[in-house]
């Protein structure tokens, strides 16, 4: 935004936005307050000293490097559905990105297959669903077009949800959420997702979307870490999972 244009979101002069902007005074706590929300960040990031600038990135991993790693090792478990999600998968979302970036939108379901797979996942059904988690929901697709068997292909309707606002959202997200918790492996590529959104909305999300977050995070993942670690297969993950989002909920909190 221009000077300007702040000062008009502000209702002030565009030369106290220039003034502040040249450190010759700063605003008082009502043009603070205001600001921070016009800029989507918060007040002590406007008035804190910074003693250097941080250098971030937006991934970690090369998603083509991490879709070699999947085929590969779907190949040599013998992984059918994920061989046939995989690929699927890179078609649906090609031309998407992540939220606020370039990021390449397959990304995400192949971060979610690694950490899957390096937890000990090595379901077939789960590393497909995985992957086409988001495929109905984003692409277009219908749970029919998927290429997979239907212990997966179930899986990616659970997975998938109808798009709620005002009244009706709190009412649509608990029947979500049940339908999710009945169901160990739906569980635990749920709270896989909320991993990679949770190290990701920084970014991704704008203060008052990562205050809803937080909120839904801490309402409805508790029963279903609990519901994982029913799974005796699935034991090790479910603590990895609760360190994982317990850890990012507490850093996310203080920081705001």
């Amino acid at each position: 935004m221009t000077q300007e244009q702040v000062a008009e979101r502000l209702d002030v002069s565009f030369q106290a936005v220039s003034a502040w902007e040249r450190d010759e005074y700063r605003p008082d706590t009502d043009n603070l307050i205001r600001l921070a929300e016009v800029l989507d960040t918060s007040v002590s990031s406007i008035v804190e000293e910074k003693r250097g600038t941080f250098r971030t990135k937006d991934v970690i991993y090369d998603w083509e490097h991490m879709k070699t790693f999947v085929k590969a090792t779907a190949k040599g478990l013998g992984l059918t559905d994920t061989l046939r999600a995989l690929d699927y998968a890179v078609e649906a979302h090609h031309g998407q990105t992540r939220k606020r970036s370039k990021t390449p939108y397959i990304y995400h379901p192949l971060n979610m297959a690694c950490h899957a797979l390096s937890m000990g996942i090595k379901e077939d059904a789960v590393i497909a669903a995985i992957l086409l988690h988001d495929v109905i929901e984003d692409c277009g697709k219908t749970a029919e077009d998927l290429p997979v068997g239907e212990p997966a292909r179930r899986l990616v309707v659970l997975m998938t949800h109808e798009k709620a606002n005002g009244q009706d959202r709190e009412q649509v997200m608990d029947a979500y959420y049940a339908a999710l918790e009945a169901e160990p492996a739906a569980a635990l590529i749920k709270c896989i997702d909320r991993c990679n959104n949770l190290t990701t909305m920084a970014w991704g999300l704008s203060r008052e979307r990562i205050y809803r977050m937080i909120a839904e995070t801490e309402k409805y993942y508790p029963q279903l870490l609990r519901r994982i670690k029913e799974e005796p297969a699935y034991n090790d993950a479910a603590w990895l999972l609760r360190y994982q989002i317990e850890s990012m909920l507490d850093i996310y909190k203080r920081l705001l």
